[in-house]
């Protein structure tokens, strides 16, 4: 159980790639072998890769697995490494923030399109923008209150 909670958001994103891939494959064989196309799989497969981009997106976040260039900053000295970690944590918090704010206006206006195939609103897909976001959100919090106890690490 810890190590679910420990990987939520890998696994969740992982589920997704699965789907993802297993409708792809299968459809191909539907097509090739029996010359039938499931028309709705494609729409699912996209809306499952969406939904595995953005929670992945949250799981590198969380441990800090974006790529940053740090070259400058790996040459200031550790007071000035940790005072610019958190400026920048403090940064994150207010982006990621308003990228959940905009998302939130984004589905709202998305709510009403519906997906070409099976008709659902686009809000199923792009809701995973708005999770994404808001998760950023809580962890950036997170590191901004780590920075001030002292429980990040920083590179000497």
């Amino acid at each position: 159980m810890k190590f679910v909670l420990k990987n939520f958001e890998e696994l969740v994103a992982a589920g997704f790639l699965v789907i993802t891939t297993a409708l792809v494959v299968i459809n191909i064989i539907c097509r090739y072998f029996f010359n039938i196309g499931m028309v709705w799989a494609e729409e699912v497969a996209t809306g499952c890769f969406v939904w595995s981009v953005f929670i992945g997106s949250i799981a590198a976040f969380k441990k800090r697995g974006h790529v940053g260039v740090d070259i400058v900053v790996n040459m200031l000295p550790a007071s000035l490494k940790r005072a610019v970690a958190t400026l920048m944590d403090i940064i994150l918090v207010v982006l990621n923030a308003y990228m959940a704010y905009l998302s939130v206006v984004f589905i709202m206006k998305s709510y009403t399109k519906l997906t070409p195939v099976m008709g659902l609103s686009s809000a199923y897909i792009t809701a995973a923008v708005v999770i994404s976001f808001f998760m950023m959100t809580i962890y950036s919090v997170i590191f901004v209150y780590e920075d001030f106890c002292g429980k990040k690490e920083v590179n000497e």
